[in-house]
């Protein structure tokens, strides 16, 4: 019986995603666990694994095609002893078909994420007369140079319908793929240019560009990109904000590192100050818990356990893997951790649970020279710690005026959650754990 293979939900959130890439044909044969393709969700680029066994019969949804519904149907798959044609005859139309599903979202089908059995059409031969001729994409177009211009099947049937030349249309999705939002307004009822070369067209001007007349180059926002502004837009409209800062001497703290790096030197352990502090931040929770919660509409969750999501800088935008049980840990495992995770989040391969979730945030840009700054809350998260540079300044050591290696921290507290007092309290406590390291290492 032909398999569905559908559009899987990668991450509880997730609704749609992008089909980024395809790493099987139409003829291939996949086992259980095999990887079929590479699939962009709203934090990362994940690998999409079969489930069944069989032959790939066909392939519902091209590569680059965004906005792919969870429960689409991206490819059939024939079992053992099927013919891969009558399998591939099988496949749902999707709510309106391929090409409609690839440049219209809503119409995808919004069933199971998990490839499911289906129940076969009788004949493959009602199947394809039921399909009506006018429904069909005409053949990819080539430019000039001979290359097939990448379009989605009804930005190429719009295109021939209108008589627009693609070869002069500016593509927006992934690898200048042209999809149906990038006809809008072009010139209609000219043939393709024959000999001569099509300049490329202007940019667009911006839908909302205010008085500036700069030169600019449109850049599609990513699903990561999307999110981020999402959750980032809505933590500053919906919670109250409370900034505290703290200077805090490092010279410690810098002295015990050097210490811990030449004894674990021979196990391949290299600490970072980011990761001492990730671990004072844990333990100043365990001191506070106070602020170790999270706003939930008319309750109050407090944690028992400090799950610390670190800020890492990746490829498709800012993603916080996650330090789980960080209090417990010790420093040389935090470090390991720590290096996968920011190894695997740099190539888009983190997982779910490696950054979903968490109770606190830490947010370093020290080492980009940045002195001092206020990080935006991460719902529902209800505090996060902002740390910069560690530099040479005038400080006051035991009465005297003298000159110590000194970092701002700032933590940004949700103030239905924490009070400023309990705010207080937490960055005092994480003063006192850098200042005084033994308190990290016990």
């Amino acid at each position: 019986m032909p398999t569905p293979i559908k559009m899987p939900a990668l991450s509880p959130t997730m609704e749609e995603g992008t089909l980024a890439k395809w790493l099987v044909k139409p003829g291939d044969t996949v086992n259980a666990g095999d990887i079929m393709a590479e699939i962009e969700t709203d934090k990362a680029t994940m690998e999409f694994e079969a489930v069944d066994e069989g032959t790939i019969a066909s392939i519902a949804v091209d590569e680059g095609t965004e906005g792919v519904k969870v429960g689409t149907v991206i490819a059939m798959l024939a079992e053992e002893g099927e013919d891969p044609e009558e399998a591939a005859a099988a496949a749902p139309s999707n709510d309106g078909g391929e090409d409609e599903k690839a440049d219209d979202p809503a119409s995808a089908d919004e069933s199971s994420s998990e490839p499911a059995k289906t129940t076969p059409r009788k004949s493959a031969e009602p199947a394809r007369a039921a399909a009506k001729p006018e429904t069909k994409a005409p053949a990819a177009p080539k430019d000039d140079s001979g290359e097939r211009i990448i379009a989605s099947p009804l930005a190429r049937r719009i295109a021939e319908q209108q008589g627009i030349d693609l070869a002069t249309v500016t593509g927006s999705g992934p690898r200048g793929r042209i999809v149906k939002a990038d006809l809008e307004g072009a010139e209609a009822g000219k043939a393709p240019a024959e000999d001569t070369a099509t300049p490329a067209p202007s940019p667009k001007p911006a839908q909302q560009g205010g008085d500036l007349d700069a030169p600019y180059e449109a850049t599609k926002l990513n699903n990561v990109r999307k999110v981020i502004a999402k959750r980032l837009t809505e933590a500053k409209q919906t919670i109250p904000h409370i900034y505290l800062t703290v200077d805090v001497r490092l010279d410690a703290l810098l002295d015990l590192r050097k210490q811990l790096n030449s004894s674990l030197e021979a196990d391949g352990v290299k600490l970072s100050v980011n990761d001492l502090l990730i671990k004072a931040l844990a333990r100043a929770l365990q001191r506070v818990p106070a602020c170790n919660v999270s706003f939930q509409g008319d309750e109050l969750y407090q944690y028992s356990r400090e799950d610390i999501s670190v800020a890492v800088a990746a490829p498709s935008g800012l993603i916080t893997p996650i330090i789980r049980d960080a209090g417990k840990k010790g420093l040389a495992q935090i470090s390991t951790e720590m290096k996968e995770l920011a190894g695997k989040a740099k190539d888009n391969k983190l997982q779910p649970h490696e950054y979903q979730g968490g109770t606190a945030s830490l947010s370093n840009l020290g080492m980009f020279g940045t002195k001092q700054f206020d990080a935006v809350i991460n719902p529902p998260q209800a505090m996060i710690l902002a740390v910069g540079a560690g530099e040479q300044r005038p400080h006051v050591i035991e009465g005297a005026l003298g000159v110590a290696t000194v970092m701002s921290a700032t933590g940004s507290f949700d103030h239905r959650a924490i009070d400023g007092a309990d705010g207080a309290q937490l960055m005092e406590a994480f003063k006192q754990l850098v200042e005084n390291p033994m308190g990290l290492v016990v």
